[in-house]
């Protein structure tokens, strides 16, 4: 039976009441083996979801602050359409538990290091509650010097960079956010794992608009988006991975289990990459993304290092002139969507205004693999 939660205290709800089944949705597809797919899908309220969430969470031993935030990451990812940063998401969370890979209750130690830097010790506990712990410091000290960083280490992480950087550009700073993962990418001209999918994200803030957001994995693609391929049975993309041999594979099974993902943009990714090796790596004294691998030791949780964020205050360095500064970003914004092209995030916004009325939905199957999680 679930014992849903409230999605404010994460106390059981006795009141709430389970999603209901819908309408088969036909995804054709050419399968690896040849044969038609078929999803059925499960919708959920955007309270549902949480609330699921958490009552997972809570269920397998994480303490509340843990539960309620990584829970509200993943439904954020949800309800913008990401499903790789979605609900799914939750399995490799219990799964990185029960390895023995995250901490369930971990409390997150801030440290005021330098005028301009925050650290916080994650104490090996998930990077949101850490995130949580440190924002508070890193907008103060920002307002005082204009830039500032926050360097997170000894945390989990697993979750979309967007969520964070949002909650900068909500307070008027600009943002950028960085961090390594598991070795899974060759480099370029490469074929053996060396880098993480070390996603990069930016943001700006705009008055009464959407902020212009961007995140994205210096790999071709985010490696939940080819597990997500595999659970459906699907081929993926050439160029997304390759084989033990380096050669162009679009098995996922292939590209997982034994052989690598690809940067995107050759050398140019690959150089990306490495940048965030350094910096979100031994720059803060954390690990880079094959010593988490080497961490990990074959339990397949999620990766664990440091993570890297910056936020600029554009009233410390415009003064009066912010007004008028600002304006020109939104001329420039303007003059990329006036001849028919999106700004970044665009999608995920509209996503997400449809989920604030419609729900999300999610595949029967993952629903499934969730209730077991509350057995």
């Amino acid at each position: 039976m679930i014992a849903w939660c409230n999605g404010t205290t994460g106390m059981p709800n006795s009141s709430s009441t389970l999603p209901k089944a819908i309408k088969p949705q036909r995804l054709k597809w050419a399968s690896l083996d040849g044969l038609s797919k078929e999803l059925i899908m499960i919708r959920l309220s955007l309270i549902e979801a949480r609330t699921l969430a958490e009552s997972i969470l809570l269920h397998n031993g994480f303490n509340a602050a843990h539960a309620q935030a990584v829970a509200a990451t993943v439904i954020a990812g949800e309800r913008d359409g990401c499903a790789s940063h979605g609900l799914y998401r939750i399995l490799g969370c219990v799964n990185s538990l029960r390895a023995g890979k995250v901490r369930a209750d971990a409390e997150p130690q801030v440290i005021d290091q330098a005028p301009s830097i925050v650290r916080v010790d994650a104490a090996g506990g998930f990077s949101q509650l850490a995130f949580q712990a440190g924002m508070p410091l890193l907008e103060e000290k920002t307002r005082a010097n204009g830039i500032a960083a926050l360097a997170i280490n000894r945390c989990v992480h697993f979750s979309a960079l967007w969520v964070e950087i949002e909650q900068l550009t909500a307070a008027g700073l600009v943002a950028l956010a960085c961090n390594p993962s598991h070795a899974w990418v060759a480099p370029a001209g490469g074929s053996q794992p060396v880098f993480g999918t070390n996603p990069i994200a930016f943001g700006w803030p705009r008055a009464g608009k959407d902020p212009f957001v961007f995140d994205f994995a210096t790999s071709a693609i985010a490696r939940g988006d080819i597990e997500l391929h595999r659970r459906a049975g699907k081929p993926i993309p050439e160029g997304w991975g390759v084989d033990a041999d380096g050669q162009p594979s679009t098995d996922a099974n292939v590209v997982l289990d034994a052989g690598a993902m690809l940067t995107f943009g050759g050398h140019k990714g690959s150089a990306l990459a490495a940048m965030v090796e350094l910096i979100a790596g031994p720059l803060i004294g954390d690990l880079t993304s094959a010593e988490s691998l080497a961490y990990d030791a074959g339990s397949k949780s999620s990766p664990y290092h440091g993570e890297l964020i910056i936020a600029l205050d554009p009233r410390r360095f415009l003064g009066e002139a912010t007004e008028q500064h600002l304006a020109r970003a939104e001329t420039l914004f303007e003059s990329i969507q006036g001849q028919g092209a999106r700004l970044p995030s665009q999608r995920r916004y509209e996503a997400r205004a449809r989920s604030l009325v419609e729900g999300v939905q999610i595949p029967q199957a993952l629903y499934n693999d969730l209730k077991a999680l509350l057995d």
